[in-house]
């Protein structure tokens, strides 16, 4: 089943699908690791909605506007 990362719960892994997001912050993301296909973890994920995630062993910290418009499927 397909949803957004941000519809996603802490502890849980999830698989990237794609993404609506622009160009420039999309490719930012792959050179960051987050290319279709890779695992995703949900690390923490506050109630305003910003998240942080582990990506291929890196951690970073996305806003809800972004995670919103990543579309993720449970791994």
């Amino acid at each position: 089943m397909e949803k957004t990362l941000q519809e996603g719960s802490a502890g849980q892994v999830y698989r990237v699908q794609g993404s609506q997001l622009p160009l420039a912050l999309r490719r930012r993301l792959q050179a960051l690791g987050m290319t279709s296909g890779c695992p995703v973890l949900i690390l923490r994920k506050k109630p305003r909605g910003a998240m942080i995630i582990k990506v291929r062993g890196g951690r970073f910290a996305l806003g809800r506007a972004i995670a919103s418009r990543i579309l993720v499927e449970e791994a």
